[in-house]
């Protein structure tokens, strides 16, 4: 879910032409709960093919991909590895409220109730190895690279902006922050309104907040994060007047709060991330013949549909690194 951190960021309001030419990392785990809880037929069923197989996910990969290439757009997808040991009650509750979703998805189906249905449908979301290898593959047929992290995508996907391998991070989650990203975009793979995408800037944010990464860290892991559940009744806003006026660590002997974890190491989980640095980067064409076998004969997509996809993907700048991509906007 990410920190909640929208009580004290302003982002700006960009829209894609102020990304054309631009070198995008973008969270594969995020986009892809996105597409597999959006793209869903009128009762919750996700799109499948004939044998049962979902393929929501790469009905959003092809499409919505396509969609941001022709915009002219360099897409980067950024996979997650290993989750953190801190990350297991987060994955568990998760867990939970997919199987309660489930259920009563089921339930309102019975009832006739579509939009209750539809409602539940979308909060059963699960990722699966399926998943995860069918979306690799079709993202290889279409010629766009992707990088397998050691750990969090956010974290991988943050370090390759700093090492300058790509101009943002598309996130919807504020956690590119505390990893360091310098610019995140929220809302590209969700968008279909050429106004609507908010950009960050980490340091634009810290200068208007008035504090440091650090500091920043310290307020998402007073608020809760994935690693972490935070301390109760305390949000964004009370946590950047603690950081400003003491210390986390002060904070928590005055109060006499414990910390299940070490308060060092979920810091360092997002300010020293364990991050694959041998990686590469090379955009393809997009293998026609291939797109369609996988897609349209074994997938059941109509090839009318994949073909105008493709005609937008044939956009694509193939070479590795426009001198755009080195500028701040």
């Amino acid at each position: 879910m990410g920190v909640k951190f929208k009580d004290i960021i302003e982002p700006e309001i960009i829209n894609f032409k102020d990304l054309n030419g631009r070198i995008i990392a973008i969270d594969a785990s995020n986009s892809l709960y996105q597409f597999l809880s959006s793209i869903r037929q009128a009762d919750g069923t996700p799109l499948m093919d004939k044998n049962g197989n979902i393929t929501s996910h790469l009905s959003g990969i092809l499409y919505r991909t396509s969609n941001i290439v022709e915009k002219g757009i360099k897409p980067i997808y950024v996979f997650d590895g290993e989750p953190s040991e801190h990350k297991e009650n987060t994955i568990n509750e998760r867990r939970e409220i997919r199987q309660d979703a489930e259920k009563k998805w089921k339930e309102a189906l019975k009832k006739g109730d579509e939009q209750t249905a539809m409602k539940f449908a979308k909060r059963s979301s699960r990722m699966s190895p399926y998943i995860l290898e069918s979306a690799k593959e079709l993202l290889e047929i279409m010629g766009i690279p992707y990088v397998q992290s050691f750990g969090e995508g956010e974290a991988q996907a943050s370090y390759m902006v700093l090492n300058g391998d790509a101009w943002a991070v598309a996130s919807q989650d504020y956690d590119c922050l505390l990893f360091g990203a310098k610019k995140i975009i929220r809302n590209l793979t969700i968008s279909g309104n050429l106004s609507d995408l908010e950009y960050l800037e980490l340091e634009n944010v810290l200068n208007r907040l008035e504090i440091t990464r650090e500091q920043l860290v310290d307020i998402a892991i007073m608020v809760g994060t994935d690693f972490n559940p935070g301390i109760k009744g305390i949000g964004a806003k009370t946590g950047l007047k603690i950081v400003k006026n003491s210390s986390i660590e002060k904070y928590i002997k005055e109060k006499g709060i414990a910390f299940d974890v070490n308060l060092e190491e979920l810091k360092n989980i997002f300010l020293n991330p364990n991050i694959n640095k041998n990686y590469s980067i090379k955009w393809k064409s997009v293998d026609k013949t291939k797109i369609v076998d996988f897609l349209c004969e074994k997938h059941d997509f109509s090839e009318e549909r994949v073909l105008s996809a493709v005609k937008k993907m044939e956009k694509l700048n193939t070479t590795q690194k426009s001198l755009e991509d080195w500028f701040g906007k």
